[in-house]
């Protein structure tokens, strides 16, 4: 029985051997519980992006998904050994008495119902694997929220996996001040009041810069009018 399951190569010879119309055999290893050391038969190779039990095995009267760990390339030879040994049991009986090729014809399909017997117990612990993959919740993709502050705007972006859910918009600084405060990490805090500090004296000289421009022109347009 396999101790390890399907390397990355073995996997891409499943697949071309599919591909070239064959069902390579398999043996379940030790991480398929119950069904180690049994036989099956891949039939399929699913998308591994959806799920990490891509690999689907024909295993009795089911085709059933299994992860790569949980099968590997059944050794050469496995599951051909009953028909070999059926073989030698039909040449024995010309040799051998009357009788004996009678008490021996019964025996041929005795150990075949074994085999079959024991194939369908072993198929049905399966139900209780598949109610734990149901169980299984997909977990949705990362949201991430960006406040950004550059070139005097504050901007806000949100972006879930790969998908942007919104494009960076700009916000008013007080709504990025009490964003940040939501948050409740002081020297984030701190780094905006500062911006936000430095912005609003900016703010101011270029408001008592335009104020004194304006002072000189009101200045000069009273000089205009008593010179009518």
């Amino acid at each position: 029985m396999a101790g390890q399951g399907l390397s990355t190569d073995e996997v891409q010879g499943i697949r071309e051997a599919l591909a070239a119309g064959r069902k390579p055999r398999v043996v379940f290893t030790e991480a398929a519980g119950q069904m180690a050391g049994q036989l099956g038969q891949v039939v399929e190779l699913t998308d591994p992006a959806a799920s990490e039990e891509f690999v689907v095995v024909r295993f009795g009267r089911d085709e059933l998904p299994f992860s790569p760990a949980d099968v590997a390339i059944a050794p050469k030879g496995a599951g051909r050994r009953p028909a070999a040994e059926a073989k030698p049991e039909p040449e024995q009986p010309p040799a051998a008495p009357e009788p004996a090729f009678v008490l021996d014809t019964p025996r041929v399909p005795a150990p075949r119902r074994e085999e079959t017997k024991t194939e369908q117990p072993a198929a049905e612990p399966k139900p209780a694997k598949r109610a734990v993959k149901a169980a299984k919740p997909k977990t949705p993709p990362g949201l991430t929220v960006t406040l950004a502050y550059a070139e005097g705007e504050w901007t806000v972006a949100a972006q879930q996996g790969t998908k942007a859910l919104a494009r960076p918009y700009v916000v008013k600084p007080a709504e990025a001040l009490r964003m940040v405060a939501l948050v409740d990490v002081p020297g984030v805090q701190e780094a905006v009041e500062q911006i936000l500090a430095a912005e609003r004296a900016e703010a101011e000289q270029q408001a008592e810069k335009l104020r004194a421009e304006l002072a000189e022109i009101e200045a000069r347009l009273a000089e205009l009018r008593e010179a009518r």
